[in-house]
């Protein structure tokens, strides 16, 4: 077994592969840019080298400065995480000239399923059922074009050498295949350092099920069950299960069979994932393989047992599998929500800045794990697991030089149901504040009727959110669980403020109360009854709900008893009353006195500024293109202006006809969120 490995990532990934490597008793080494110099995963690591500058495309996939580190450090095997350097065959051949290990796939499985075009063509000589498509290199837009009238639209644009939903484009006509070619290969470009591309037809209705498979250098290899990943935006996984709630046994098996079978005949030895197209027949047609550690492979740890983590060290090591495809078996269900910075209240655009709360809820296990394929004791029963995989931390800064995730929260319990709900409770505790970020849409996604019945497709954000998510209208039942809290913290706020102040010597002066509280343009008159265990809020139309806590004024997550279930809200202060979060609703709650409240009907309603005839910056970014002139008549839907932020070019387009009056910005330009691009008339 290896003594020391490098780590060539960062972020969440790095410190996942230190954890696991710290539990095998191998020493750890990290890498690091300019960015990341104060970055949790080196500071986890036993040792770290700098490798240049912040761009990914001057550090972290820049083969020599890698290979550099991997000397001084004298490292005996590397291990790339996913993207950067992960499929990349060129770096794998650099490792085997250096006599060092790699912890990953042989180069030829990298070469021959790593890149998407290749791997196509592989599968069809295999006679695994593919999605149409060419396959062949694409030189320009206009042949772009052309390709994809020939597949017929809809079609899926791709990077031969993507992932993580970087470079990937759905073009439904013309303009949108030539736009969707030049901003893929731009990605491309820059996230890989391979700008080809090929296109394909777009299935619509899709859902998106991937085979987690694990095979050594002995020909041996098992599968581990599914994961769903149906629910995307722009191509980017953003909540993950396991198993699918759609598969039925019969085509679990059929499909794991064709995932290994595909694998050995590559000579395929690691872990690594085979994702397929399936559609509501249970038709299923192979996408593409990555031969690599997954994003979403904890919730398939979750609920095998196996640490995938360790079964790549050790067949990097030469050792065979411990397990058979008899010792794997599915218990319980998991899901995965990756928080991102990014804004969903701005389009989901990315959000940089200083993290000043980061408080991720508590991780908790369940039961026995599986140790040798085997279960120690009872497989797992009636806990509830989290596990919350980061790469930050307080007071540290998100960069715009990489990707926006910045943790992934996963839930484990025996029914599919308890892990829905396990997972709204911990989102619910998660607390993250100095950025913009996704935790309320994610709440929303848990309490959606569609992803709760399990019959969701690759369209699901799309279809349900055509708009943009513009957050959660709570029912009322919600509402008065949430106004009976409220009113009783305010109650414990107001006692705390009479004694600093000195208006409660001896009780002489008690707080009211009859209280008004306001919330999601909704009243409630309440009478609050306290006593040493809690409070009985008693509602005018004769509704009593009992409240305890013990929440004291200051504190940012106030966790409650209503009527015996429990509530979780996070707590912040504006003027005569609270800023509550929970569910994915974020609301001010005012709570007053009666008379109070009558004179805050008579208030005017404060309309905020007309912006209708400027373009603002969405988030902190790069100008890469302005597409207009001063004085060009413009229509709905023109793409104005590309911003590159967090490696994803955003196309900025026009809301309303209009003439350009001015133009602030240019290619080059950084601009923070707001700023004004340009004016119109």
């Amino acid at each position: 077994m290896f003594n020391k490995i490098l780590i060539a990532n960062r972020g969440e990934i790095a410190c996942r592969v230190i954890k696991t490597a710290r539990k095998m008793g191998i020493g750890t080494v990290a890498i690091y840019s300019d960015a990341d110099r104060q970055a949790l995963h080196v500071e986890m690591a036993d040792e770290a080298v700098h490798i240049g500058p912040a761009p990914a495309n001057q550090s972290y996939i820049v083969i020599d400065k890698v290979m550099d580190a991997i000397r001084q450090s004298g490292a005996q095997a590397v291990h790339p995480g996913y993207g950067f350097l992960s499929e990349n065959a060129k770096f794998a051949e650099a490792l085997e000239t250096e006599g060092v290990a790699f912890v990953g796939p042989p180069k030829g499985a990298i070469e021959a399923m790593g890149d998407k075009i290749t791997s196509k063509k592989i599968a069809q000589e295999a006679n695994v059922s593919t999605v149409p498509g060419y396959m062949g290199l694409i030189e320009d837009a206009d042949e772009a074009v052309k390709i994809s009238n020939e597949v017929g639209y809809p079609v899926m644009i791709k990077a031969s050498a993507g992932g993580g939903g970087k470079g990937m484009r759905i073009a439904w006509n013309d303009d949108e295949a030539r736009e969707g070619f030049q901003s893929s290969k731009n990605e491309a470009a820059n996230s890989f350092g391979d700008d080809r591309i090929f296109i394909e037809k777009f299935v619509t209705q899709p859902r998106h099920i991937e085979i987690q498979v694990l095979c050594d250098s002995h020909g041996n290899g098992v599968y581990l069950g599914e994961r769903e990943c149906s629910i995307q935006r722009r191509n980017q996984k953003v909540v993950e299960e396991a198993p699918s709630p759609f598969l039925d046994e019969a085509t679990r098996r059929a499909m794991g069979e064709q995932s290994v079978a595909l694998a050995k005949a590559v000579g395929y030895a690691s872990a690594g994932t085979v994702e397929f197209i399936v559609d509501g027949d249970k038709n299923f047609y192979f996408l593409e393989m990555n031969t690599r550690l997954q994003v979403e492979h904890p919730v398939t740890e979750l609920i095998t047992g196996v640490d995938l983590v360790e079964q790549m060290i050790r067949v990097a090591a030469g050792e065979p599998l411990s397990i058979t495809q008899d010792d794997v078996t599915l218990t319980g269900w998991a899901i995965e929500n990756r928080l991102y910075a990014e804004d969903p209240y701005r389009g989901f655009l990315p959000s940089i800045g200083r993290l000043t709360r980061y408080r991720p809820p508590q991780e908790t296990a369940a039961g026995p794990m599986l140790i040798n394929g085997k279960w120690q004791g009872d497989a797992p029963g009636g806990a509830t697991a989290v596990r919350n995989d980061t790469g930050v931390y307080e007071g540290g800064e998100i960069s715009m030089y990489y990707d926006p995730m910045i943790a992934k929260l996963c839930t484990w319990a025996p029914t599919r149901d308890q892990a829905i709900e396990a997972m709204r409770v911990a989102l619910d505790s998660f607390e993250v504040e100095g950025i913009g970020h996704n935790l309320p849409f994610l709440s929303a996604v848990m309490d959606h009727p569609i992803f709760i019945s399990g019959d969701m497709t690759t369209a699901f954000i799309a279809e349900e959110y055509p708009d943009g998510f513009e957050g959660v209208e709570l029912p009322k039942t919600d509402l008065r669980r949430i106004a009976a809290s409220c009113a009783a913290m305010h109650r414990v706020a107001e006692i705390r403020r009479a004694r600093v102040s000195g208006r409660m010597d001896n009780h002489e002066r008690k707080v009211g109360t009859d209280w008004v509280v306001t919330l999601q343009d909704q009243e409630f008159e309440v009478a609050i009854e306290a006593d040493q265990n809690g409070s009985t809020v008693t509602f005018l139309d004769g509704g009593v709900l009992r409240v305890a806590s013990d929440w004291t004024p200051g504190n940012q997550l106030a966790v409650l008893d209503v009527d015996g279930s429990p509530l979780i809200l996070k707590v912040g202060k504006v003027s005569g009353g609270f800023r509550i979060r929970n569910r994915g609703a974020d609301l001010k709650v005012h709570v007053r006195t009666p008379r109070q409240a009558e004179l805050a009907r008579m208030m005017p309603e404060k309309l905020p500024p007309d912006t209708s005839k400027m373009l603002l910056c969405p988030m902190p970014g790069l100008i890469v293109k302005i597409n207009v002139e001063v004085g060009e008549e413009i229509q709905e839907g023109q793409a104005l202006c590309t911003v590159e932020a967090m490696k994803m070019e955003n196309i900025l387009r026009a809301e309303k006809k209009g003439v350009v009056t001015k133009i602030n910005a240019g290619p080059g330009d950084s601009l923070a969120v707001d700023d004004v691009i340009m004016e119109f008339e």
